[in-house]
């Protein structure tokens, strides 16, 4: 076991901003908030977890370890020489620096706190050590894993009073006060969010005042989407249209977050002509729309902009979910023999999904037929419901950080725009919901013929236009190496480039921030981990280089239009519309 030095969060703790009177430290707020930001899902996974079937890993997991018992007790007696060296304060596991629950200088400084930590992480430690012995193939391994992360992550002394030395010195700092203020929180998300700890405080964020602020205009408005045209920034722009298509299961605003951060400003100002598609929010009277509905909605989005701006082709963008639907997209134009895509962006979007990843951890037929049926039974996927569940999923960063900021030392949730934005979740059609598994267990998109769409076999090789691939590095929705499988799949010249954050950060990654970094100019092969040992890292937002990849395939510089809309698709409210406010 190897030791690392622990992190010294109280320093800048004990010097950080006041926000108001009994409020904690404006950093130490945002490291609450940062921790999950790292951690949210973003658009959502359709399989679901099957308790049955992490329980039945388990048990099969115990079964295999108890058949080997020379493995339990060379590792029992492991355990038994470390926590030896923990009594007699010889011990030098510290933990990780990602992990902040152990940040009080307590941990470091008083013996018997430092003492509980030390055994608490041998023992987490000491499980998961046990499943890597058991020879498991990928996926059982990792629900094993999950079992044990759940159960270590639960028992964790931070998440009692007693065992957490802040909360403790929180509540004499307060008078009391605190724990009054965390019974309040807890009291409150029983009765309005479903006994989970909220993870943002919602007050401070307004759609249109703070949030998806983009000036632009609502030029087309069917039953299943709206189209958003922004205005120009710039007195001359790009003459080629790009048109963002963002997840079903999440709003497009993710892209359009506060200004300095959202993507949909920065693209303005590159002189990018800007669309966005905005769903609508689906009910059980929508259940049947499909990926047909869909993709048909797309193509008339592509032609909404094309006729506004006057040009034959546009440029594409697809978001996660999106992405997926802009293949679907892209192949149907290639079959037709159109050339309107004239290029497309690829954003942490996964075609090949026989790659491992956390999705299909959970995916069986058991899981996956029971996730088609509670879909069917109520006409749609429950955006919040899913959210709630697959917390869970990170347990560490999306639920026990927040009980032990919002109970054990009575703080609000964190205020963060993303955070915001991952709350407001929405519906999925059974119908589209029913698609999406199938493309996730067949995996028909590697296979020319295996999908069909409005009618026409798909085959993404045929797709000429250029595409930029863009994936994150600590992806653990979806894994940058399973992104990369995308280069393989598509007929037209591929640029991968993967950013140095995860879903979400690499996504909302916006130039200035000294710790980004994106890694670009790796060998076309097979083999992402050989494509990444000759990649070049470059300091900086992927959003510059993208830039200038997208510029090359916009078109000359022409005068900026007057005005938004057009004669035969005029201008019906501002932005951001309707449909982004349904719940």
């Amino acid at each position: 076991m190897t030791a690392e030095a622990a992190p010294d969060g109280r320093k800048k703790t004990r010097s950080g901003r006041r926000t108001g009177p009994g409020q904690p430290p404006v950093d130490e707020q945002e490291g609450v908030g940062a921790q999950a930001v790292n951690s949210i899902l973003g658009a959502n996974p359709f399989v679901g977890i099957d308790p049955v079937s992490i329980l039945t890993d388990a048990t099969s997991w115990l079964r295999i370890i108890a058949a080997r018992p020379d493995r339990v007790v060379a590792q029992s007696r492991r355990v038994a020489r470390e926590l030896a060296e923990i009594a007699l304060g010889r011990s030098e596991i510290a933990p990780a620096r990602s992990d902040r629950r152990f940040t009080d200088q307590a941990w470091a400084e008083h013996p018997v706190y430092r003492r509980l930590m030390q055994a608490y992480l041998l023992a987490a430690a000491s499980m998961h050590e046990l499943v890597d012995q058991a020879d498991l193939d990928w996926k059982n391994a990792q629900r094993a894993h999950f079992a044990v992360t759940l159960l270590s992550d639960a028992l964790a002394p931070t998440n009692t009073l007693w065992g957490n030395p802040a909360a403790i010195k929180r509540a004499f700092d307060t008078a009391g006060v605190s724990l009054i203020r965390g019974t309040r929180n807890l009291i409150g998300d029983l009765s309005r969010n479903g006994g989970m700890p909220a993870m943002v405080d919602t007050r401070p964020f307004q759609l249109g005042r703070n949030v998806a602020v983009s000036k632009g205009s609502i030029v087309h408005r069917d039953e299943v989407f709206e189209l958003i045209q922004y205005a120009p920034t710039a007195e001359t722009v790009r003459p080629r249209p790009l048109v963002m298509i963002p997840p079903q299961i999440n709003k497009y605003y993710v892209m359009d977050l506060a200004p300095g951060r959202s993507f949909t400003g920065y693209a303005v100002e590159q002189g990018l002509q800007y669309f966005t598609i905005s769903w609508r929010n689906p009910v059980a009277a929508q259940r049947d729309w499909a990926l047909d509905t869909y993709v048909q909605a797309c193509l008339d989005a592509i032609d909404v902009a094309c006729e506004i701006t006057g040009s034959e082709q546009a440029n594409l963008l697809g978001l996660c979910a999106g992405g997926v639907t802009m293949s679907l997209v892209l192949g149907h134009l290639a079959a037709q023999g159109s050339p309107k895509a004239r290029s497309a962006t690829f954003a942490v979007a996964v075609l090949d999904t026989e790659a491992p990843s956390m999705m299909g951890m959970f995916a069986s037929e058991a899981t996956i037929a029971a996730a088609t049926r509670r879909s069917r039974r109520k006409g749609v996927l429950d955006g919040r419901e899913m959210a709630r569940v697959f917390a869970w999923l990170r347990p560490n960063d999306l639920v026990w950080n927040y009980w032990v900021n919002n109970y054990l030392l009575g703080n609000d949730p964190p205020a963060f725009d993303i955070l915001f934005w991952n709350a407001d979740n929405t519906r999925l059609p059974a119908a589209l919901h029913a698609d999406f598994l199938d493309l996730f267990v067949r995996n028909p998109l590697k296979r020319p013929g295996e999908v069909e769409v409005l009618g026409t076999p798909i085959d993404l090789k045929r797709v000429a236009a250029p595409a930029y691939v863009v994936s994150g590095i600590t992806d653990h929705i979806a894994p940058w190496t399973a992104g990369y499988e995308t280069t393989g799949m598509l007929g037209g010249p591929v640029e991968f480039v993967l950013s140095s954050s995860g879903h979400i950060q690499s996504i909302v990654n916006p130039p200035g921030n000294p710790k980004a970094s994106y890694y670009v100019g790796g060998p076309h092969v097979d083999d992402p981990q050989s494509w990444l040992k000759a990649a070049t890292e470059v300091r900086g937002s992927w959003w510059e280089h993208w830039a200038r990849w997208v510029a090359e395939h916009s078109g000359e510089r022409v005068p900026a239009p007057r005005r938004l809309g057009s004669r035969r698709h005029p201008v019906l409210e501002p932005a951001p519309g309707r449909y982004v406010f349904e719940r």
